[in-house]
């Protein structure tokens, strides 16, 4: 029973099995069978009668659903946190400490935010009429989220949705379905009327394309690659749906001469190597000043060889797996291509022994990377650090915006004007200064170029999730206006 429809748990109707697999050992965790067209034309029938009440609710009733949500994900904190470990192949330390507080604190803001959705004050801007602005709900929005943060990504989704008032249809990842069924769940416990929250476990081709290219859903929401976020938009376009995206990213980690290079190496390990490198705004690209290299390429290399792969349930676990064995041999394979003309310092294998069952890679430092290689412009997802040097500023900010991507990036200076104008021309969604991963609900997310556009969190996101009308009052009671001349005249 891994759809959620219509406030209540049912079968997929495709006849498809699929197992959903613990990345750590390859046991399988629990069979789903797969969405088809008609469950998501079900969630959408679904979303779609429910929509004119939610979307009515007052924004006191809708904010109080979501802090009820807040509390309850609270007390099951404990069993998000394993179901979310096992399935996605994450240290239960992550999950519990970053991933389910994080979709806690989340529901919270936004229980929060929907009481307050600004707009320009009403006023006589024409002299003639009162103006105002009024924020009002899209509709049935279709989104579709990854696998690498499944319960957060799934709040990314639908929590700025329903606090604005639409409906929404959920289609997770195939391969970590479980606490986005949870989170529909809990919601609706919440006091979300039956169809505000659906999911559907299914595959992108069949259930994901379906759902974007549906002419009852207004909105489409994706996460994912760049390569399948433009498949998602030419499939929206048919319909003329609004598209939000959020896409890949090759972060810049650029290390100036004055940087605190303890700070900087630590920073590189952690941002690095945060989810097994799964994330779109992890370093990815080291671009340390030629005074700090050999440093700096040393000191990360050093501490990764300390860091703990094992087990996702033991508390000692630093580095987990990756989500599957065909992503690991994709990791795997960009590295060895990489060997051709860069020095891989450690790691670059997998390890043996009882890890060899699962999917780990150890973490890898490269060095000398060769700008225009796959290794230095193509996402590799995984614990992989490309290091290159640089020699002066200029090359520096030219280097972190050599990529197509634009998610995140950030900079290393004890220097506030060389911090200054890192922050103005690196071409990114976020720029951190001395740090690099910490994300905030009140602040948002979302990248440029390639990275795609639109933002998660914070009260930008109702941008994405509300439609501005403007509405007009005239105050004068004239009955001929002195405009209409410029249509027609009428005699005396």
């Amino acid at each position: 029973m891994h759809q959620f429809i219509g406030g209540e748990h049912r079968s997929g109707t495709s006849g498809t099995p699929f197992e959903v697999l613990d990345p750590s050992t390859g046991d399988v965790v629990e069979e789903v069978l797969l969405a088809g067209p008609e469950d998501v034309d079900a969630a959408v029938g679904a979303a779609r009668a429910a929509f004119g009440e939610w979307s009515r609710a007052t924004p006191v009733e809708r904010a109080t659903v979501l802090a009820r949500a807040a509390t309850l994900l609270e007390e099951r904190a404990e069993e998000l946190a394993r179901v979310e470990s096992r399935h996605a192949g994450k240290p239960i330390r992550l999950a519990r400490e970053f991933d389910v507080p994080g979709t806690v604190d989340n529901t919270a803001f936004f229980g929060a935010a929907a009481r307050r959705l600004d707009g320009m004050a009403s006023a006589e801007y024409s002299g003639d009429h009162t103006s105002s602005i009024r924020r009002e709900p899209i509709g049935v929005v279709g989104s579709v989220s990854p696998w690498n943060y499944p319960l957060q990504m799934a709040a990314w989704k639908v929590l700025p949705a329903v606090a604005a008032g639409n409906t929404i249809v959920l289609k997770p990842a195939e391969i970590t379905p479980l606490t986005s069924l949870m989170l529909a769940e809990v919601l609706t416990e919440a006091g979300a009327a039956p169809g505000v929250v659906n999911v559907v476990t299914g595959s992108g081709p069949v259930a994901g394309q379906h759902l974007v290219g549906h002419p009852d859903v207004a909105m489409t929401s994706f996460t994912g690659s760049t390569a399948v976020g433009r498949q998602v938009m030419a499939t929206a376009a048919a319909t003329g749906k609004r598209v939000h995206l959020e896409l890949g990213g090759k972060a810049p980690f650029v290390v100036f001469d004055d940087a605190d290079l303890e700070a900087a190496v630590h920073g590189a390990v952690a941002a690095n190597l945060i989810n097994a490198g799964q994330d779109c705004t992890a370093a990815a690209r080291a671009i340390v000043h030629r005074s700090l290299y050999d440093d700096f390429v040393a000191g990360v290399a050093d501490l990764y060889r300390q860091v703990r792969t094992g087990p996702t349930d033991d508390e000692a676990t630093d580095l987990g797996p990756l989500s599957s064995r065909t992503h690991l041999d994709k990791v795997a394979g960009m590295v060895e291509r990489a060997r051709a003309d860069a020095t891989v310092v450690c790691g670059g294998r997998s390890p043996g022994g009882d890890l060899a069952r699962g999917c780990y890679y150890e973490p890898t430092v490269v060095s000398d990377v060769a700008l225009g290689s796959e290794l230095w412009t193509d996402e590799v997802f995984g614990p992989v650090l490309a290091v290159v040097p640089f020699d002066d500023d200029d090359e520096a900010i030219r280097l972190a915006n050599d990529t197509e991507y634009g998610l995140a990036a950030s900079a290393w200076t004890r220097d506030t004007y060389r911090a200054g104008r890192a922050s103005r021309e690196i071409r990114a969604g976020c720029v951190w200064v001395n740090d690099h991963i910490p994300i905030i609900s009140e602040m948002p997310h979302g990248g440029y170029k390639h990275s795609g556009f639109g933002k998660d969190m914070s009260a930008y996101s109702f941008d994405e999730y509300t439609q501005v009308k403007h509405v007009m009052h005239d105050i004068t009671g004239i009955a001929r206006k002195g405009w209409h001349r410029t249509v027609f005249t009428l005699p005396g």
